[in-house]
C-alpha cells in the first residue's frame, strides 16, 4: 500500500480519511486505543476471510471509506471489490494502491448491478449506524453465492459500558430512521450483543461459523487507560489482551469492546 502525504486543495472526505489512515497504517498515532483497537479488528477480519477462502476469490467490501480492508485483500491476492457512497473517495483509494486486483463500485451497494454474486461480503463497523440491522443482513446475504460468506465486525453490544438499545428490545427501529448512515464514529444505533447474532442469521439465511470477541478496555484506551497505553510496552498491551480473549465467555460478553463475525450462506 502507497504512503500518500496530505494536501491542502484535497476534499474534506479525504482530509477525514487521512486523519484515520495517520494511526490506522502510517503508525502516527494520536490515540493509542483506537490504534490497539483497529489492529485488532483489521487482523481478525483478515483472518476470519482468509481462514475460508483462497486468494482469488471476489470479496465485495461494503462501505470500505478509504478502501484499507480491500487494499489489503486485494495485496494478499483477492478479487476485491471495493464500494462507499461517497464517490469522491474512489480516487483517493486509488492513490494508495500498489498491487493486486481491486474494481471500485461507489453508490449503494445494495442497488447496484453486479454480474455475478460474491465468495466474500464484508460489511465492518456498519451495521451498528442501520435503523434495521436484520434487513441490512439479508441485503448483504443477496449479494453472496450459495456457500458463501459474510464477515462482520461491530462494537459489541454487551460491553459493559455501552447504553445504547438493544435491537431486539426496540419495538420500531423506524424511529431511527432519519439518523441513520453517518460515516466514521458518529450515528451508533444498535449494538448488537451476541444473543442477537443467531436469531438475525436465521432470517437472513445464514449459519453463524464463527464469533470473536476481542479488545479489552486497556487494549482501548477505555477506563483512562490512554495515558497508560502511550508508556506501556507493545509486549504487555498484547499480553493482556490474549488473556482477556480466554476469560470464560460469560465475561468476555461483558469485558471485551468488539465483535467479529463469519456468517456462510446456507446452499
Amino acid at each position: 500500500m502507497k504512503r500518500i502525504e496530505s494536501q491542502l486543495d484535497w476534499p474534506q472526505s479525504w482530509k477525514e480519511s487521512y486523519f484515520y489512515d495517520q494511526s490506522e497504517i502510517y503508525g502516527e498515532i494520536s490515540d493509542h486505543g483506537y490504534a490497539y483497537a483497529y489492529a485488532n479488528r483489521r487482523r481478525e477480519t483478515l483472518r476470519l476471510i482468509t481462514e475460508v477462502l483462497p486468494p482469488g476469490a471476489r470479496v465485495l467490501d461494503v462501505a470500505a471509506a478509504q478502501g484499507n480492508f480491500s487494499l489489503a485483500l486485494a495485496e494478499l491476492g483477492f478479487d476485491v471489490t471495493w464500494n462507499d457512497l461517497r464517490a469522491e473517495l474512489t480516487d483517493y483509494v486509488r492513490l494508495k494502491h500498489e498491487r493486486g486486483k481491486i474494481d471500485f463500485a461507489a453508490g449503494n451497494a445494495f442497488e447496484l448491478a453486479f454480474p455475478s454474486r460474491f465468495d466474500a461480503v464484508l460489511i465492518t463497523e456498519i451495521i451498528e449506524h442501520v435503523a434495521h440491522p436484520d434487513d441490512f443482513l439479508i441485503k448483504a446475504a443477496a449479494l453472496v453465492r450459495p456457500g458463501g460468506y459474510i464477515v462482520m465486525t461491530t462494537p459489541n453490544g454487551g460491553y459493559f459500558k455501552n447504553r445504547l438499545p438493544k435491537f431486539s428490545k426496540c419495538a420500531d427501529p423506524s424511529v431511527f430512521e432519519s439518523v441513520q448512515f453517518k460515516p466514521n464514529s458518529d450515528g451508533h444505533i444498535f449494538l448488537l450483543h451476541v444473543d442477537e447474532i443467531e436469531p438475525l442469521a436465521k432470517r437472513a439465511g445464514l449459519v453463524v461459523e464463527r464469533i470473536a470477541l476481542f479488545t479489552n478496555p486497556l487494549t482501548a484506551g477505555h477506563v483512562k487507560t490512554e495515558a497508560l497505553l502511550k508508556v506501556l510496552p507493545r509486549g504487555i498491551v498484547q499480553l493482556a489482551e490474549r488473556v482477556s480473549r480466554s476469560l470464560p465467555s460469560p465475561l468476555k460478553r461483558k469485558a471485551l469492546v468488539q465483535m467479529g463475525v463469519r456468517f456462510r450462506k446456507q446452499n
